[in-house]
């Protein structure tokens, strides 16, 4: 009985790695935070809310997008705006996906839908820069053809990590440098902020800066967000970047 159980576990798990970023899959994966009953919790959350209807600003994401929904900013940028966050905790490509053509959108009609994913196939997953492209534009195709009357929003992954040159950041720099290209000045707009969350460092000292009397070197700044999250500094720099929304929101 054990072997069987061994070799069913061991067929399984193909499976789930065969999972392809750009091709809709509801979860599949148990984490600690979040069990496979909590995610459909939530995804049958977002369906009961998009019945409500009076959507005019819809957000689509991850625990980044997630996670400030109940936050002071929030309330006072977005609330009178209709918004509705469908953001779920660790959710990948593939799992916005599979939420879209289950029922995510329908019976809604926002204006501007702000999307922000693809941080947990790279850290969740670990695929690679090139799905994860495909599986973004999947889902910015998913929403264009299901409201071709809402423009996109798209927004580039957040930084992760907390220098530069690492495996992450790069991997991030590469599919940014990708889904910039889905602008098409009209429908979608791509929006990069990550550098509002890693400020440059302060200049090197110099001869004078280092005399006697001259005022103190300016210290560094530490990094607002790391991409597991927002707290509070994290949703203004956020919502900086993301105030034009109102000048979208109008009519070409």
């Amino acid at each position: 009985m054990k072997a069987l159980l061994l070799a069913l576990l061991l067929g399984l798990a193909p499976a789930l790695a065969a999972e392809n970023a750009w091709e809709p899959k509801p979860r599949s994966r148990w984490y600690p935070w979040m069990s496979l009953a909590t995610w459909a919790a939530k995804h049958n959350a977002t369906l009961v809310r998009a019945r409500e209807g009076k959507v005019d600003l819809l957000f689509l994401g991850d625990s980044i997008t997630e996670g400030w929904s109940d936050t002071s900013v929030w309330q006072k940028h977005y609330a009178r705006r209709n918004a509705a966050n469908f953001g779920i905790g660790g959710d990948t490509t593939q799992n916005l996906l599979w939420r879209i053509e289950n029922g995510a959108l329908e019976r809604i009609s926002p204006k501007v839908v702000v999307l922000l994913i693809g941080t947990n196939n790279l850290g969740l997953s670990g695929d690679a820069p090139n799905d994860v492209v495909k599986g973004c534009t999947a889902v910015v195709s998913s929403i264009r053809r299901r409201l071709p009357q809402s423009k996109v929003l798209l927004v580039g992954i957040l930084p992760r990590d907390e220098y530069p040159n690492t495996s992450f950041r790069k991997a991030i720099a590469t599919v940014n440098q990708h889904i910039s290209k889905l602008n098409d000045g009209q429908s979608i707009r791509f929006l990069d902020i990550g550098n509002k969350f890693y400020p440059p460092p302060p200049p090197a000292p110099t001869p004078k800066n280092t005399t006697p009397g001259a005022p103190p070197l300016p210290t560094p700044r530490p990094p607002l967000g790391r991409g597991e999250g927002l707290g509070f500094s994290g949703c203004v720099v956020w919502v900086g970047g993301l105030e034009f929304v109102a000048n979208i929101e109008k009519p070409n």
